[in-house]
């Protein structure tokens, strides 16, 4: 009889598939979608030609512009932010053993958004800042993420360990204080600060080049990576921490690991394309329902998700009112919070 806990492999197999399956999809719609639709055909024709495997053809320099200088970009990041997002998701779960958290409960994603909002307001006013240019935005989320973490943990430390129930309060309370920093910020940008400050907030992967990509790119890659390693960790913090101790696991420094690399994939990400809610939340939960909690299975599958639910929330942001395009946190939070009632109504027996 199989474990409840570890899928048959030829189950598995199925799953990748159709997830890589929906990944090439994915990447192929974003490329040809927009005001300029592009055919799979001809999407892959400039692809091999930048890349000099053919040649390109005269007539298809506009085609190669659009695809090559504006949607490439914008795909790259919103596969990155969404494997980043959810994989904090997925980590940060496995180490408070708790389905409901996320970055945004313990204060990353707020903390973050305060930082760059604080940015905008006083780039005209402190020259420094002004000088950064297109950096402002990554350095500030990071550090806000990093210091509201840092913040948080200093709060839930109690005789050398964390208190993770504490930890979570904490993260409610700094939630607090940054909505009303925030608050206060809106209130005293001028309007061209005010519109960028609010559109940002709602998430967008508009704004995306290959400058944000070079800059959120290696961050979100290279942090991840480091979190993925904590996979075998993160199974044995299920058995509890006494439990992890004992079989030889620095339970105090996997903490502040996973933590503090799951603050700075945010704080990338966050400092990008705005807080996108429910990436984080509700991927984890679906890989989770279909591999099982196993973070070896779990964390690969549930970043390759949130990279293709990400990238195809984008799809329907640009082409549902185009030419006008809505901000994907809205997209990502008219599908995530349906299905987000729909598992807790099933958890209490309701469906």
């Amino acid at each position: 009889m199989t474990s409840s806990l570890v899928r048959p492999p030829s189950r598995l197999r199925r799953v990748w598939t159709a997830l890589l399956l929906a990944l090439l999809v994915v990447v192929v719609g974003g490329l040809g979608t927009g005001a300029l639709s592009i055919a799979p055909f001809d999407v892959a024709r400039v692809l091999l030609s930048s890349v000099g495997l053919v040649e390109g053809e005269p007539a298809s320099r506009a085609m190669s512009a659009v695809v090559v200088d504006i949607r490439l970009p914008r795909v790259l990041l919103a596969l990155v932010v969404g494997g980043g997002l959810s994989l904090a998701g997925a980590v940060l779960q496995g180490l408070f053993r708790n389905p409901l958290a996320d970055p945004a409960l313990i204060g990353v994603s707020t903390g973050a958004a305060f930082a760059v909002a604080a940015g905008i307001v006083l780039q005209q006013a402190v020259p420094v800042l002004a000088v950064l240019g297109h950096v402002l935005s990554p350095m500030a989320a990071c550090a806000g993420g990093v210091v509201a973490i840092v913040v948080v943990m200093a709060l839930s430390r109690r005789s050398g360990t964390t208190q993770m129930g504490t930890l979570l309060l904490a993260g409610v309370a700094i939630n607090a204080l940054s909505a009303a920093g925030l608050g206060f910020l809106l209130f005293i940008a001028d309007d061209a600060q005010l519109r960028d400050i609010t559109f940002w907030m709602l998430g967008s992967l508009s704004g995306a080049t290959w400058s944000s990509v070079a800059v959120t790119v290696p961050v979100v890659v290279v942090c991840g990576a480091g979190l993925q390693r904590m996979a075998p960790v993160l199974d044995a913090m299920c058995l509890g921490e006494s439990a992890a101790g004992h079989l030889g696991i620095r339970v105090e420094q996997a903490k502040r690991i996973c933590i503090l690399l799951s603050a700075v994939v945010v704080g990338a990400t966050v400092s990008t394309c705005g807080a996108i809610g429910f990436v984080g939340l509700v991927v984890p939960h679906l890989w989770r329902l279909w591999i099982g909690p196993q973070h070896q299975r779990l964390l690969p599958g549930a970043t390759v998700l949130g990279a293709v639910l990400l990238l195809a929330a984008d799809v329907i942001a640009r082409s549902a009112f185009a030419p006008a395009e809505m901000p994907v946190g809205i997209v990502t939070s008219l599908l995530g919070a349906p299905f987000f009632l729909w598992l807790l109504s099933r958890r209490r027996g309701v469906v």
